[in-house]
């Protein structure tokens, strides 16, 4: 029996952790949390005040999630553990400012972070539901098309439908599962993502041979895009990138 719990609340942005977590728990948290974080798009709470950490990887997994999710489209991992203290009101009134543990935002009460994540909602995400079949990456582009007009970014929605495209078509040709295509605006950025259900990661090596057919589209990605990777969820990836204007501009000048 693990002796680390994780509980997810589908009314709410909370994810509760109870029990012991040591070394040996800290991948199967891992797992729930980027799980839930993909599910449930938005800011998540993960709330620890009933569980014990033995081992300072347990500590540290809060982090590390955090750095995974950091380019997902429209999502955050935020604490609520006690042990942080009262952190700082601004305003009689306003919510309080969070205290930094490893570079995630805590609060030492679940109403505190809810407050704060209240006062700031996510911005709009669009997602579709795609078969792995000829067909899929025409509406992938579709959706990206859409988003881009709708969020002022016109001037990508050529860079943006080569990356998706190459994104849908290798879960076409090798996944061969079903996917979650998903994008969201943050700031000045564009995030896409292509959820599927399969182990196998995209390898990318670099420049193809000219005489060889076909291993581009990672390519593709890399030159589009202002970063890009994926992430293991555990029954398969997230394949995401971002890409910003500033890089259309530079590219035109």
């Amino acid at each position: 029996m693990p002796s680390c719990q994780v509980e997810v609340d589908d009314s709410s942005a909370v994810v509760r952790l109870t029990g012991t977590l040591d070394a040996a728990g800290v991948e199967a948290v891992r797992d729930a949390l980027l799980a839930c974080l993909w599910d449930r798009p938005g800011p998540v709470v993960a709330d620890v005040t009933g569980l014990r950490m033995v081992d300072p990887a347990g500590r540290a997994v809060f982090a590390e999630v955090r750095r995974e999710v950091a380019d997902w489209p429209a999502v955050d991992l935020l604490l609520c553990d006690p042990t942080v203290g009262r952190p700082e009101q601004v305003d009689v009134g306003a919510p309080t400012r969070p205290v930094l543990v490893a570079g995630v935002p805590a609060w030492p009460a679940v109403d505190d972070a809810l407050a704060s994540v209240a006062v700031t909602p996510p911005g709009a995400v669009l997602s579709a539901e795609l078969a792995p079949a000829v067909g899929a990456a025409r509406q992938a582009r579709e959706l990206v098309t859409i988003g881009c007009r709708r969020w002022g970014m016109p001037m990508l929605v050529d860079p943006a439908t080569i990356a998706i495209t190459e994104m849908v078509n290798n879960v076409v040709a090798h996944a061969r599962t079903p996917m979650t295509v998903r994008l969201a605006a943050r700031d000045d950025t564009l995030h896409l993502a292509v959820r599927d259900y399969s182990a196998r990661h995209p390898t990318f090596a670099g420049l193809s041979p000219p005489n060889r057919v076909g291993g581009r589209g990672l390519l593709l990605i890399d030159t589009v895009a202002r970063r890009w990777g994926s992430s293991a969820l555990p029954d398969g990836k997230v394949v995401w990138c971002v890409l910003s204007p500033d890089d259309e501009v530079a590219h035109l000048s």
